[in-house]
């Protein structure tokens, strides 16, 4: 027998990434066009040819734990920790007052803890196996920020980490949203971390041919459907959203961001590191999204890109916008968030679902900066943020693996 799909509501929010720490500044600065790509200080990149990143600045892990829980937890772990409990505080839930069994968390990640492994594969060639942590496996794999969380709120519904590259925040959030909509969970904790700005992860991104090589200045180097753009700018970060039914944040009289609405996924089968050209693939995510949601193309106003500033990758895009939207492409408000504060990877699309739900709060649309040259002929919100009515949002993260995800958020209206 069919269940009625129960709403899902948006109550709380937490970010940490380039152009700021939390909402707020997050928001700020996003809205500002202000960029938070910088020269790489997290180690010595004289033999590279890539030498900027977006890189967390002034992140002190002791604020937001001990130095004991700091020490036993990779970066991107401390990270999730941090935009978590700004989550926590933002939804003012009291754990102790709902039902643990049905709150649960979802965090993904694209790579987990690099930096971990490759430090502890230095101790093991230098100082040989015995003195390789005991806390390697656990600060390593990438299903810990979910984990952390977790253990941290004593929360002990449904719990895992989706691991789909570029796309795992996004995946992460619309697995979470279906169990609340399935009546399967209350809340849910959700969204993504990573911190991949370690030498190695770098060393393979430019022999992939993936990163922007413009290291001068920094922050003109991500320019996503730009004619000059020659890659993406890695970047690192975390941010955690707070789901729940709206029965559930009603009864609390929680305060309501936004609604969550559809979400559809694919693959475009085509290639392990590039998009279908055609952009079918992408194209199939968002009409899934779309009817998940019961709507239809001329429901959105605004699109918040992938936008990676790759040439394949923002080429498939397009193509998939028009072919999805036609002649209503041309009057939809497009813009890529990842022109400021780089690619985060698998908490890309967590930070890019937080500024969808404020567009859609706010009525403003972040900008696609270092938009000098437009190869394409859509609005991509050129440099300067606009003030709009927005009723629904469209968010795409699409990975490495043919990896495809899309959220809907719309307007919430009380009844």
């Amino acid at each position: 027998m069919n269940k009625e799909r129960k709403k899902v509501v948006i109550t709380g929010m937490g970010v940490l990434t380039p152009i700021g720490i939390g909402v707020e500044p997050f928001w700020q600065n996003l809205t500002g066009g202000k960029s938070g790509i910088s020269r790489i200080s997290l180690f010595d990149t004289s033999d590279m040819d890539v030498k900027i990143a977006g890189e967390v600045k002034n992140f002190d892990p002791l604020e937001y734990m001990d130095k004991t829980v700091a020490r036993k937890n990779d970066r991107f772990s401390q990270f999730i920790l941090a935009a978590s409990e700004e989550a926590v505080s933002d939804s003012g839930l009291n754990f102790d007052k709902i039902d643990r069994n049905r709150t649960g968390v979802i965090i993904g990640s694209g790579i987990g803890g690099l930096q971990t492994l490759i430090d502890q594969h230095s101790v093991y060639l230098n100082k040989g196996p015995r003195r390789v942590s005991p806390f390697l496996i656990p600060m390593m794999i990438a299903n810990m920020a979910s984990g952390v969380v977790s253990i941290r709120y004593k929360l002990t519904g449904p719990n895992m980490c989706i691991v789909s590259a570029c796309a795992s925040a996004n995946h992460s959030i619309g697995e979470s949203f279906k169990y609340i909509e399935r009546g399967e969970a209350d809340v849910m904790l959700c969204g993504g971390a990573e911190a991949p700005i370690v030498c190695l992860g770098i060393a393979g991104f430019i022999n992939m041919k993936a990163l922007s090589l413009r290291n001068e200045p920094p922050e003109k180097a991500s320019r996503p459907f730009d004619k000059e753009r020659d890659g993406f700018v890695i970047g690192e970060g975390a941010a955690t959203l707070i789901l729940e039914s709206e029965e559930h944040a009603v009864k609390r009289e929680a305060k309501i961001y936004a609604r969550l609405s559809g979400y559809g996924a694919s693959a475009d089968s085509y290639h392990i590191a590039a998009p279908d050209p055609s952009g079918k693939g992408a194209q199939l995510c968002m009409k899934n999204a779309l009817i998940d949601a019961g709507l239809s193309t001329d429901d959105i106003d605004y699109i918040n890109a992938h936008g990676t500033s790759t040439p394949v990758g923002d080429r498939s895009e397009v193509l998939a916008i028009k072919n999805l939207f036609k002649d209503r492409a041309g009057k939809l408000k497009i813009s890529s968030n990842k022109s400021m504060m780089g690619h985060l990877l698998g908490a890309g699309g967590g930070a890019e679902t937080i500024a969808s739900v404020l567009t859609v709060k706010t009525g403003i649309i972040p900008p696609t900066i270092n938009l000098e040259n437009p190869e394409f002929d859509l609005d991509f919100v050129p440099e300067k943020s606009i003030k709009m009515d927005v009723r629904t949002a469209l968010n795409n993260s699409f990975g490495f693996g043919g990896h495809n995800a899309s959220l809907i958020i719309t307007k919430y209206e009380k009844k």
